[in-house]
């Protein structure tokens, strides 16, 4: 009896850990051409000042939430995160956060500033470790939103 329960109980366990890993939530990339074309505009004028793509991704965003990006940074190397969001959202932010989730920066952007959808800053990591990247958008006129990241670092 003692085994059959064991059997059981690992049965269990696994069956448990199958279903949690199908359940994973996948970012689901989106197409946007304005926002594509600011993309390429963008990567475009920092290669002319030294710097490479990382890693970019367009996203599907929704209104309201955030949409957590982790990254591993070096320390001492300059950094470039770009954040371009749908033109039609009326607010634009990221916040970034580093391993012991303290807020290392945080960048805000409205409908009618000056290239409002686009967040840009540069970062210089003091450690080398993971940082949480979490872009955000308000639209109240559409529920589904297309987002594109970007982290660009400077070569030597």
């Amino acid at each position: 009896m003692k085994n059959f329960t064991l059997l059981a109980a690992l049965y269990f366990l696994f069956s448990v850990q199958a279903t949690a890993q199908n359940d994973l939530i996948r970012r689901a990339s989106c197409s946007d051409e304005s926002i594509m074309k600011q993309a390429d505009s963008v990567k475009k004028e920092f290669s002319k000042m030294g710097f490479v793509v990382v890693k970019e991704a367009s996203m599907q965003m929704e209104s309201e939430y955030e949409m957590a990006i982790l990254v591993p940074l070096t320390e001492g190397s300059l950094y470039h995160f770009i954040f371009i969001g749908d033109a039609s959202s009326k607010l634009y932010e990221v916040r970034m956060y580093d391993s012991d989730e303290k807020q290392v920066i945080y960048q805000k952007k409205r409908w009618g500033d000056v290239d409002g959808n686009v967040i840009n800053f540069p970062f210089i990591p003091k450690l080398s470790e993971f940082y949480a990247i979490r872009p955000v958008q308000v639209n109240k006129s559409k529920k589904n939103l297309c987002g594109y990241v970007m982290l660009m670092k400077k070569v030597k």
